[in-house]
């Protein structure tokens, strides 16, 4: 199993938001992302922003610097 990550640092925001957030399964990445994008940026938990976050992830881990 490969680790995923997604980082915020990569999507530009007005809070220039820096959380990079990584886990061993999507399943665990994906609840994590969810919980993020709720309670810091103030999304809505919707079928299509789980699945928009889904598209999102990468291998490996995130880079100290962007």
């Amino acid at each position: 199993m490969s680790r995923k990550y997604i980082d915020c640092r990569e999507y530009p925001s007005d809070m220039n938001c820096s959380v990079a957030i990584s886990a061993d399964s999507d399943k665990e990445l994906l609840e994590a992302a969810v919980q993020h994008a709720v309670t810091i940026h103030q999304h809505q938990d919707t079928p299509e922003l789980r699945s928009q976050l889904g598209q999102l992830f990468k291998e490996g881990t995130p880079p100290l610097e962007i």
